[in-house]
């Protein structure tokens, strides 16, 4: 992550973490850096975390110019288990997140996986998911499409966030892209993250 992003040269994060047990329904600890850090806003922050994927590969963004507080923001529950996160690992720019990269959620529309999560579940938004697939480029190549479950888009600007924001690998790059939150498709699938109960 620190090669990554130059702003989190000398950031550190809590490694006595991953020494923990996995936490149910997890595949694993994931190095997710606070966006706070890298822009004011989480839309500006995206448009960073855009900026080095397409410096890894090529990359297409058809809601350019949507990042806004007016289109595009964080699911409230992910708001709140993130600052959970935040509050517990509060010394450090990088957290160390317990989260499944979606075979947990394949195949269920966004709004269906926001229903069956468990307690201590939450979605994790486009910035947590670029972070991730940028640490773990395979997960692109020939798995699934992956929603972003922790976030949430209007698509007219009419107070209305109906779409979930997602990254897919096609045509040999990366998008990004949002649909309504109700299709059921079969190659998708919700990326979640997880807290101690």
């Amino acid at each position: 992550m620190r090669q990554l992003f130059p702003e989190f040269n000398d950031a550190t994060f809590d490694e006595s973490i991953t020494e923990q047990p996995l936490l149910p329904n997890a595949e694993g600890w994931f190095a997710i850096p606070k966006w706070q850090t890298l822009a004011p806003t989480y839309g500006k922050a995206v448009e960073k975390m855009f900026t080095i994927i397409a410096s890894q590969w090529k990359f297409h963004n058809y809601r350019k110019g949507q990042l806004g507080v007016d289109y595009f923001r964080q699911h409230a529950k992910t708001v709140q288990m993130i600052g959970q996160l935040g509050d517990e690992q509060h010394n450090f720019d990088i957290l160390v997140v317990a989260a499944q990269f979606g075979l947990r959620h394949r195949g269920r529309s966004v709004r269906r996986a926001r229903t069956v999560f468990a307690k201590n579940e939450f979605g994790l938004g486009v910035f947590a998911v670029g972070c991730m697939l940028l640490t773990h480029p395979e997960r692109l190549w020939g798995q699934l499409h992956v929603d972003c479950a922790g976030d949430e888009f209007d698509p007219v600007n009419d107070g209305d966030f109906c779409e979930a924001p997602f990254l897919c690998f096609d045509d040999s790059r990366v998008e990004f892209d949002a649909y309504w939150f109700g299709s059921v498709l079969e190659n998708y699938c919700s990326v979640s993250a997880f807290v101690s109960q």
